[in-house]
């Protein structure tokens, strides 16, 4: 039984893939998110990963340096109940643009659309990618 490694705890797991997905939305390395915060990328990997715990001071740190709330790496975490009930529809909602952000299709897609000015383009552009879907309007 020693020999056996820990194995990650859920939340921690939870937390660090917000963290990777904060972090790549905004398009920054492991290794410039650690130097932000005086650690090393491989630090990072092992928070992103869950393998490494983050502190309540750290993850203060990365909200800030990420731009983002702390609330925000405990969104839809394992274990947690909404405290209104919001109903199915909208958690697999939010479930699906986590999924969607977190590919690099998705997040590529995502950061080329967010720079198209002009709205009647990116209207356009949601009706084209529905039609090649075959979603009905």
């Amino acid at each position: 039984m020693a020999d056996e490694k820990k194995k990650p705890n859920p939340i921690d797991i939870h937390v660090g893939s917000r963290v990777r997905l904060r972090r790549t939305m905004l398009g920054m390395s492991q290794e410039k998110l650690g130097e932000h915060l005086g650690i090393t990328f491989q630090q990072i990997q092992k928070y992103e990963k869950g393998a490494n715990r983050i502190g309540a001071s750290r993850l203060q740190q990365i909200s800030s340096v990420l731009n983002t709330p702390v609330s925000f790496f405990f969104e839809d975490a394992p274990g947690m109940s909404a405290t209104t009930p919001a109903g199915f529809a909208e958690a697999e909602s939010t479930n699906y643009v986590v999924d969607f952000l977190s590919s690099s299709e998705g997040l590529q897609l995502n950061r080329a659309f967010v720079k198209i000015k002009d709205a009647k383009v990116r209207r356009k552009i949601v009706e084209m990618v529905k039609a090649l879907s075959g979603e009905p309007d």
